[in-house]
């Protein structure tokens, strides 16, 4: 410590008025903080309190105060209150589990610092956080988040440090490291779980935006999953393990095809991690004879969904009676390719998508079949305009796709220019529907495997399909508020890292035998408070501790369960 002046001009005379400063070290360097202003001091009074300061020899950073002895005092029982109470578990969970992972310290080596105030990686971590445990636009994470959870105390970042325009460079800092990032937590998240990268799961959905997001070029009208055709989107492909665990993704414009972005991330995740000797798995909106050429010339192994329409092909093989029952209600056939090339088909018959598939089938017949008697009932009674009928019908089928096939409508113009509506079943189409009913078809190159493994590695696709559910539902990745490219693909990128957490507790909680439960498991550790309990002395003096409210007995078996120890009582790190 030493003791500085500080002048300020009183009636035109300078006067010095004099403070004692300490140093202390931060990550960015050393820096300099007032511990308390001491007025106006003569020559004498400046010398005590540099030799004061200075009575520890033995420490190279000195203390004015020698620490203070415990003594008892008498306190006011009926004064004792309860102060600022916040959310606690679901930051300290997610900062836990940001440790397990080594997020914090990568960040902290990979973003560069500078002379901000507090470091861009921290600032990462407050929105990541946030986006897992309350998912907010950034001016609410400034307004409420930071003030009503312990993430500023628990970062070491004051709440006045947290405002949206900072947030928002946050993620403008964030950004450019997305490669590198994927790279570290596949790497990492192999290591913690033991994961084999050997089946590489492939799927794609969208989100959309709020507003015209003109200057984002990316954002463009397509087939939204979201039933917002009315909003711009834009595409996202995501690259997973078998076990859901994430190694990347890629964002597209909202117009872009599920079957046309397959190659580039196939080649994007090669680059990235190498070819290796994986297989592909991918749904039926991949399966472009193209994109099967693209995987054959590469040499790549691959199991992929095929059209509905390819079925046909096998007629012959449904009728057969060599089907192979690898669990109660569904059954799978290898077939040869019929163009005699050496690929290997799957025809797989489950009962239960049968059943559904039956009663759509009957729900858009019995529509449709309704409809087209009223409209023959009406054109009998009325003279219609044929092409005002013909429009109608088509109108009517196409929102009944499902069941279209089945009717053969034929519109007539009658001698008194009237319309006549003519329809029947078409009995070729409902025997099919019938014997395909509950069936599909994979395609694959890969030789070595059974009938009943290669069905298996398929049906993990339901882990992509729930990443993006989990992304839509509890991370809120949609609707995108930022117009800007750059920010849409930051926030993405934040969504991405907080599911990363989420997997890493379901993955704990796999191996701790909680089951694959991470979602109860955040909810019950939120409700974890901190409060400022105030103890107001006999002397009038009070005295402030920040403490952590007891676990209750079933948080208390979570924690244990996942190898935590909950602090009963918080230290606030200054920044």
């Amino acid at each position: 410590m030493f003791i500085r002046p500080y002048y300020r001009t009183i009636n035109g005379q300078r006067r010095a008025y004099w403070a004692l400063v300490e140093s202390y070290r931060t990550e960015r360097g050393p820096r300099q903080r007032v511990v308390a202003h001491l007025g106006k001091l003569d020559k004498a009074g400046r010398l005590g309190i540099k030799q004061a300061a200075d009575d520890t020899p033995t420490s190279s950073q000195k203390k004015l105060f020698p620490d203070p002895e415990p003594e008892w005092v008498e306190v006011d029982a009926s004064a004792v209150r309860v102060e600022n109470c916040r959310a606690f578990g679901g930051p300290w969970l997610a900062l836990e589990l940001i440790h397990v992972l080594g997020l914090d310290a990568f960040l902290r080596d990979t973003i560069p610092s500078g002379r901000e105030d507090v470091p861009w990686s921290v600032m990462a971590l407050v929105l990541v956080i946030a986006r897992l445990c309350e998912p907010s636009s950034e001016l609410s994470i400034a307004e409420n988040f930071s003030r009503k959870t312990a993430v500023c105390d628990l970062l070491g970042v004051p709440e006045e440090k947290v405002y949206d325009n900072r947030l928002y460079r946050a993620l403008d800092t964030l950004l450019p490291h997305k490669q590198k990032l994927e790279v570290f937590l596949k790497e990492k998240l192999g290591v913690l779980f033991e994961l084999e990268y050997d089946l590489l799961l492939y799927d794609v959905t969208s989100t959309y935006f709020e507003g015209e997001a003109k200057a984002n070029p990316l954002a463009q009208r397509g087939y939204s999953r979201d039933k917002r055709g009315d909003c711009k989107q834009v595409t996202i492909g995501l690259v997973v393990s078998r076990c859901g665990m994430p190694l990347g993704y890629e964002v597209f414009p909202g117009n872009r095809t599920d079957v046309t972005t397959m190659q580039e991330i196939v080649e994007t995740m090669e680059a990235r991690y190498g070819k290796s000797n994986r297989i592909w798995v991918m749904d039926r909106g991949m399966a472009s004879q193209e994109n099967i050429e693209f995987l054959k010339d590469g040499i790549r192994r691959y199991i992929v969904g095929t059209p509905k329409s390819m079925l046909k092909k096998f007629e012959q093989q449904l009728l057969g009676e060599d089907w192979h029952a690898i669990r109660e209600g569904l059954e799978v056939k290898l077939c040869p390719s019929p163009d005699g090339e050496t690929e290997t088909f799957i025809l797989c018959r489950s009962r239960d998508r049968g059943e559904k598939e039956k009663a759509m089938h009957e729900r858009f017949e019995k529509r449709i079949e309704e409809r087209l008697t009223s409209m023959a009932q009406r054109c009998r009674k009325q003279k219609r305009n044929p092409l005002k009928v013909a429009r109608e019908v088509g109108r009517l089928l196409g929102q009944n796709s499902r069941a279209a096939g089945l009717f053969d409508v034929d519109v007539r113009e009658r001698k008194d220019g009237g319309t006549e509506l003519v329809w029947k079943k078409v009995k070729a189409w409902q025997d099919w529907s019938e014997l395909s009913e509950g069936c599909y078809l994979l395609r694959t190159n890969v030789a070595d495997w059974s009938d009943e493994e290669l069905w298996k590695a398929y049906i993990q696709l339901t882990e992509a399909e729930a990443a993006f559910r989990i992304h839509k539902s509890d991370l809120s990745i949609r609707p995108v508020w930022h117009q800007k490219e750059d920010r849409v693909l930051a926030h993405i990128l934040v969504c991405f890292l907080a599911y990363v957490l989420w997997k890493t507790l379901a993955g704990l909680c796999e191996r701790f035998g909680l089951g694959n439960e991470p979602r109860r498991v955040l909810e019950e550790l939120k409700e974890i408070r901190v409060v400022d309990v105030v103890i107001p002395t006999r002397k009038g003096i009070e005295i402030r501790r920040r403490c952590v409210t007891k676990p209750s007995d079933h948080q208390q078996i979570l924690l244990e369960k996942l190898g935590l120890s909950l602090p009963s009582q918080l230290k606030v790190i200054e920044m």
